[in-house]
């Protein structure tokens, strides 16, 4: 039994694999085949993701059912010819810590109900499955990577998967969303790779605990280096930086994320931005303020303004908005800023506001586009002039849709209104200037949301929306999930708060705090 447990990050990662597996075998004409194992292929990830919650000891340091095994390695005179050993091992290191823990609760839940939205996908329903399930490795690979290696693979696995469930599946604009998708996220990539390759230059190692106790040390000294290797430090942090920048995206690296959220199919999107913009928060929490924490602390003010122009720029386009996949995508824009925000903090409050709002972002805008899908189906268009009185004949798919909005406004008592205040309130004791035009943000998030909501459920009824079915029996289980979900981090915050306490501590260790 321990040794099962202690297998944990590997069970989850690869479970999706048994799924995928019997796909393979199955006939190309078995639509519902395909669907049941689909969405069964999930589940094991899910429940060993629940079991990992509950066995998480928030009081423990460190990585929690931590694996190194050797991997493969180079001979060391390759990078460094001065170096007494031999060769360079490279590790098999997964793990689960306070900071990624909760992303992969996130990630395994928010896979599962994107496969259930997928029962209106009816074409080559086989390789869409398949491709889900093989996203579902990557994504949950990146959060529970202990080295930096193993983490660029899984990187790359998610934009493989997700390019082609874009480019394939989505809407009309498909192609074109997908090659902007894989453009931005490989140039992305690229400065990725550079960083690596400079962390491995300068610490000799890949593993995250080697990297970051040695680009600690080397940030402290870096009064004391040669101008050739303080630009190489910078470059490194400067890579990252921007890798993960535009995969939240931060302005102005954002235009690919607007064509995916409405181009790409509804699970797809619910995938996007319920967990794939959240890697970019997490790399920026667990590789910018983690290894590199006092040049961190030297962008923060830089981070501080990008973020408000995300929450200005994003809401400003969101209330002028007719078509309500992109009030949701430059929505996502507006919200990626509030983590900004809680990043230039540079304190408990802010980082702790950051990890809150994308656990909670994740939830919300799952539910935004779960619905928006279910909407779409029903009526066949997204634009708000040509919707209008489905209150009448689908009122708990508009209550949801009205629930969901007030979630997004940051409505007290649900996890919108946690998250953006202690992000807003980590700000606040750094940088009350900024923080206080950023609150405009929240003014203009009340106006489009409501402003969506009321255009979509009330006004008058279109003739050909008035024998429309109201939630279906297999969308109740998903919808009234992800509202619970909300309303329990909302009402009793310390389910997230708690555990990350000794992670933070860490990290906030490192910047003086």
């Amino acid at each position: 039994m321990t040794q099962w447990l202690n297998a944990l990050p590997t069970l989850i990662t690869f479970a999706p694999l048994i799924g995928l597996v019997v796909l393979l075998f199955l006939p190309q004409d078995k639509s519902r085949a395909h669907r049941i194992v689909g969405i069964a292929g999930t589940l094991p990830s899910l429940v060993l993701a629940l079991v990992m919650f509950g066995r998480f000891d928030p009081l423990k340091q460190g990585l929690q059912w931590a694996q190194s095994i050797p991997w493969f390695d180079i001979p060391l005179d390759l990078i460094n010819r001065q170096a007494p050993a031999t060769k360079l091992l490279f590790n098999y290191s997964m793990g689960v810590d306070g900071l990624s823990m909760p992303l992969v609760v996130l990630t395994c839940l928010v896979a599962t109900l994107a496969a259930i939205a997928s029962v209106y996908v009816k074409q080559r329903t086989k390789a869409y499955y398949t491709l889900l399930l093989l996203l579902l490795v990557g994504m949950n690979g990146v959060f529970l990577s202990a080295n930096f290696f193993l983490f660029f693979i899984f990187f790359e696995v998610t934009l493989i998967a997700a390019f082609f469930l874009i480019g394939i599946w989505g809407f009309l604009g498909r192609e074109k969303a997908a090659n902007h998708f894989l453009l931005y996220n490989g140039l992305g990539s690229g400065f990725l790779l550079f960083a690596m390759i400079g962390l491995l230059l300068v610490s000799g190692s890949l593993d995250y605990a080697t990297i970051q106790q040695q680009a600690g040390e080397l940030v402290k000294q870096l009064h004391l280096l040669e101008p050739q290797q303080v630009s190489l430090v910078w470059l490194i942090f400067i890579s990252l930086i921007v890798a993960f920048a535009i995969k939240l995206p931060m302005f102005p690296f954002h235009s690919w994320m607007l064509r995916v959220h409405v181009e790409a199919p509804t699970p797809v999107v619910m995938i996007h931005s319920g967990v794939l913009l959240k890697m970019g928060a997490y790399g920026l929490i667990r590789f910018g303020v983690g290894f590199f924490p006092g040049l961190m602390d030297q962008v923060a003010t830089v981070l501080a303004v990008l973020g408000l122009v995300n929450i200005l720029y994003g809401a400003i386009l969101a209330f002028v908005e007719t078509e309500l996949k992109r009030v949701l995508a430059y929505s996502s824009v507006s919200h990626m800023g509030i983590i900004l925000f809680g990043l230039a903090a540079m304190n408990e409050a802010g980082l702790k506001g950051a990890v809150f709002q994308s656990v909670s972002h994740g939830l919300i805008s799952a539910l935004l586009f779960f619905i928006v899908g279910s909407l779409y189906e029903r009526t066949k268009t997204t634009e708000l002039n040509e919707l209008g009185g489905l209150a009448k004949p689908m009122p708990i798919l508009s209550g949801l849709l009205l629930f969901g909005g007030m979630a997004l406004l940051g409505l007290p008592g649900l996890s919108g209104f946690i998250s953006e205040f202690m992000a807003f309130l980590g700000l606040f004791q750094e940088r009350p200037v900024v923080a206080a035009v950023g609150a405009l943000g929240l003014v203009l998030a009340a106006a489009y949301t409501l402003r969506a909501c009321l255009k979509t459920t009330f006004g008058p009824l279109k003739e050909r929306f008035g024998d429309m079915a109201d939630v279906k029996g297999w969308e109740v289980g998903s919808l009234f999930t992800l509202v619970l979900l909300i309303v329990v981090i909302g009402v009793y915050p310390a389910v997230l708060a708690y555990p990350m306490e000794q992670t933070l501590e860490v990290i906030l260790a490192g910047i003086g705090g």
